[in-house]
């Protein structure tokens, strides 16, 4: 009997996923966007048949185009999904490019229904680069010794993104061959690889925990990012954890019992791509959003969300509403822009990322989050940095590291009083500078930041 039961139900999970891809067939996503009810905003609807995970979808679609969500308001209760949202680009300007526009629909529209299963979910092959998954104990110039390790290979990192959050870092790297220019895809070589970078991740403590991960696959690597973090259970915080609390978004979980649902509501400051990573969170935590409401509009973001586990349950016990609490802080932590924001452009090659984060290490600069991207031959890089002891970073060494580099070729963002004047610095302070002047570095130049 449990045998049939089993069969059963196999047949009838069947049924209902072949009626659910019949629905969305039967019912294409409508695209509508708006230049002209909004004085301020660009104005987007998408109804479309519901399924998991589609808000996150929608959701990934506009942020990786860099676009503002200032307001969204989300229904997806029963079988249809509702939502709107009021986007500017990053000036704060309505989206006008055509470019922009057209992709918007055809992402969203009746032409994504049979492609966007492999958009937010899953792995792409890619022989164009091997990627590279980090997790491991932050500490200070960890970035420099894995890019030295990784040159040392002769592997060249054309792409990486770097988070760190409450002692642990994690990152995403792709990396091709020196000669090849391609994926690295000799086994001894990718176990080498994978062997020396854990060891690096793991330090002089051989108890620390790391995980190095090798693969040719595509993923979305802020949301790999997330999960990769999680899955190191970055949210737990020690009892002693000096955090402001005033710092930490304000994240609060109640049940509304006569409708079934958990209510999260989370005021945090404003930052681009905070949508993305509470709704990504609570994707990959298994919880379905049926009704959403977002402001952004100010410096305050305020987000309300009325939510249900897979299984169709509220939020069931203390210490899971703690956890939810929990993750979702962490989720909005970890892309704070802390620090000094460094900017740099040149030709890409080998060793650039090494010998950048070098530098940065010789005079005592940590950096807690990285984007590293190339460009038809143009590396574009975006550092936040701050000073390994905790304090604010001493100008003068700011001052030294870019006359190492070039006045003009370094640029630093941030805000005046993350610098402070410090004290004499000690001779050999500067040691690398030299050697750093001495490579092609040129071909400086400013990028602009999209985190």
């Amino acid at each position: 009997m449990a045998y049939i039961s089993e069969v059963n139900m196999s047949f009838s999970n069947d049924m209902d996923d072949e009626y659910g891809k019949l629905f969305r067939r039967m019912n294409p996503p409508r695209v509508v966007i708006d230049n002209e009810s909004c004085k301020n905003a660009t104005v987007i609807r998408v109804d479309s048949a519901n399924k998991q995970g589609i808000l996150l979808e929608v959701v990934q679609v506009l942020t990786d185009l860099n676009l503002i969500i200032t307001k969204a308001y989300i229904s997806s209760d029963g079988g249809w999904f509702m939502d709107v949202f009021n986007v500017t680009d990053q000036e704060g300007n309505k989206v006008t490019d055509e470019g922009i526009l057209d992709y918007i629909l055809k992402s969203l529209g009746p032409e994504s229904c049979f492609t966007s299963s492999m958009r937010s979910v899953g792995v792409k092959p890619s022989m164009d680069h091997t990627a590279i998954e980090l997790t491991g104990c932050d500490r200070p110039g960890l970035l420099s010794e894995v890019s030295a390790v990784l040159t040392h290979l002769k592997c060249n990192v054309v792409n990486a993104e770097v988070w760190t959050h409450n002692t642990r870092a994690a990152s995403v790297m792709h990396v091709t061959d020196e000669e090849t220019g391609g994926a690295i895809t000799d086994p001894e070589r990718l176990s080498r690889i994978k062997k020396l970078l854990c060891n690096v991740l793991k330090g002089s403590s051989k108890s620390s925990e790391a995980k190095t991960v090798v693969s040719h696959g595509i993923t979305h690597t802020a949301r790999r990012l997330h999960q990769m973090m999680f899955d190191d259970r970055d949210y737990e915080r020690a009892d002693d954890d000096a955090l402001d609390e005033n710092k930490r978004p304000n994240v609060n979980v109640v049940n509304w019992h006569d409708k079934d649902y958990s209510v999260v509501t989370i005021q945090s400051k404003d930052r681009p791509k905070l949508l993305f990573d509470t709704v990504c969170t609570l994707t990959d935590m298994q919880y379905v959003v049926f009704h959403a409401s977002i402001n952004a509009e100010g410096p305050e973001a305020y987000q309300e969300y009325y939510i249900r586990h897979i299984d169709g349950s509220p939020v069931k016990s203390d210490a899971e509403r703690e956890r939810v609490i929990q993750c979702l802080e962490a989720a909005i932590e970890r892309r704070v822009s802390e620090g000094l924001k460094l900017e740099l452009c040149t030709t890409d090659r080998v060793g650039l990322l090494s010998d950048v984060t070098r530098i940065f290490r010789e005079n005592s600069l940590t950096v807690i989050r990285a984007e590293v991207t190339t460009k038809a031959g143009k590396a574009l890089n975006t550092f936040y940095v701050r000073d390994a002891s905790g304090y604010p970073v001493d100008s003068k060494t700011i001052d030294s590291i870019r006359q190492a580099i070039g006045q003009t070729i370094l640029k630093v963002k941030g805000s005046p009083e993350e610098l402070k004047n410090g004290p004499q610095e000690s001779p050999t302070r500067f040691l690398f500078g030299g050697l750093f002047k001495s490579r092609s570095f040129v071909n400086f130049g400013l990028v602009r930041s999209y985190s």
